[in-house]
């Protein structure tokens, strides 16, 4: 098979499907542009200040900015957070004291959350060694949230339900914000006071509302996915109820400063850009998974999701069954990297990680989930996971490579 002219077929036919992505973009850039306009965002708003960070304006403002797009009471953006788990963790840390239950209704949480849960690894402090019980609600068999299950899920005790969005290293359908709002109705239903909890990692300017739209109590993501629009150096957000955030933010500072501290380090002018390119560094990342779905697809491969399927985060899984397929895969995504192209990804530990990950990710800031790269962890059936992209016409160039490497291998 011509791998170039298989590529050349795909752009053709996903024309139609860019063009309502680029659709959506005007409608995320419109809330964003309206909130910069309310909250009279200028040039005086990206100067820091130092030491304790207290009265940042720049900051102040941010999180007011962040609040309105996500339609939430409240929300603190912060570059101390250093990743998205550490975002969550603070969440869950704020939230739940001991004698309370954690309940994951979408199966088993992404990796790095298992020892901040406690349910691989000991003595570090995880939750369940300061007295809080964890269940999991399974998934169907066909990868879908067990609705029947959820209806008499929630137990006197269930402090708080943890909804993780993006399907993390699962075979499974990330969950659109219809699901979402269908589970916090049912938990709801059943205890109003329960807190609805959405890791929205990888999720942010997918679909028109975020969860905090739709009843979510507390939603946390980082900037080096989705929002940071590929440009912010560092940090992690987390939404919500006022009170719900404050108690996260001191987790991440202490009783007392809670969101009052926190220097930006001269960054907020990148944090405020970054916020206004998401949406469209977003929509290449969609079209990339678009375009990665249907050239797998049509080479004979099982991926998640499939081409034309509306996205509901920027994750794209192939199945490829080969560990040396994957390693090969990965190989010829970081050789067509910007940054370190020269490298070799070979499979390795990675904290807060069960198996051996391959990674490719040549991207100007190290880690960013919002560029171009590919991992996946060395277990069967040995998927990689495609994810972000600044370019579609990038991610089009980087598997024309991957394609010719799998099928060499």
């Amino acid at each position: 098979m011509n791998i170039d002219l298989l590529i050349e077929e795909a752009e053709k036919k996903l024309l139609p499907t860019f063009a309502n992505i680029d659709q959506q973009v005007k409608q995320h850039l419109q809330k964003i542009l309206f909130a910069f306009r309310d909250n009279r965002v200028g040039v005086h708003h990206f100067s820091s200040v130092t030491g304790y960070g207290h009265d940042d304006l720049g900051r102040e403002v941010l999180d007011k900015v962040y609040a309105q797009i996500f339609q939430a009471e409240s929300a603190a953006v912060r570059v101390q957070f250093v990743s998205g788990t550490h975002a969550i963790a603070s969440c869950l840390y704020g939230i739940l004291r001991p004698g309370d239950e954690m309940l994951a209704i979408a199966g088993h949480p992404y990796d790095t959350l298992e020892e901040v849960i406690g349910v691989r690894s000991e003595g570090q402090g995880s939750l369940q060694e300061f007295g809080i019980s964890y269940r999991e609600l399974d998934l169907t068999a066909d990868g879908g949230i067990d609705w029947d299950g959820l209806t008499t899920a929630i137990q006197p005790e269930t402090k708080l339900v943890l909804i993780q969005r993006s399907c993390g290293y699962s075979w499974r359908s990330s969950l659109s914000i219809a699901d979402i709002e269908g589970i916090v109705k049912e938990v709801k239903r059943q205890n109003p006071e329960t807190v609805c909890f959405v890791d929205n990692c990888y999720g942010e300017f997918i679909e028109n509302l975020e969860p905090t739209a739709v009843g979510v109590d507390l939603m946390a993501g980082s900037l080096i996915k989705n929002p940071g629009g590929t440009i912010v150096t560092a940090g992690g957000y987390v939404a919500g109820k006022e009170d719900l955030v404050e108690k996260a933010c001191c987790r991440l500072t202490a009783p007392g400063i809670g969101s009052s501290g926190g220097a930006t380090f001269e960054q907020n002018r990148l944090l405020f850009q970054g916020l206004f390119l998401a949406p469209q560094m977003v929509a290449e990342a969609i079209k990339g998974s678009h375009l990665i779905a249907y050239v797998f697809s049509e080479l004979g491969y099982e991926v998640n999701p499939l081409p034309f399927i509306p996205r509901r985060d920027i994750i794209q899984g192939v199945k490829l069954r080969n560990p040396d397929k994957l390693v090969a895969f990965c190989r010829a995504i970081q050789r067509n990297s910007p940054v370190g192209s020269y490298l070799d990804p070979i499979p390795a530990p990675m904290p807060g990680y069960e198996s051996n990950l391959v990674m490719a990710g040549g991207t100007f800031i190290d880690g960013s989930t919002s560029e171009f790269s590919a991992d996946g962890p060395l277990r069967e059936p040995y998927i990689v996971f495609c994810q972000g992209g600044t370019h579609w016409t990038h991610t089009a160039i980087a598997i024309t490579e991957a394609v010719k490497a799998i099928i060499a291998d």
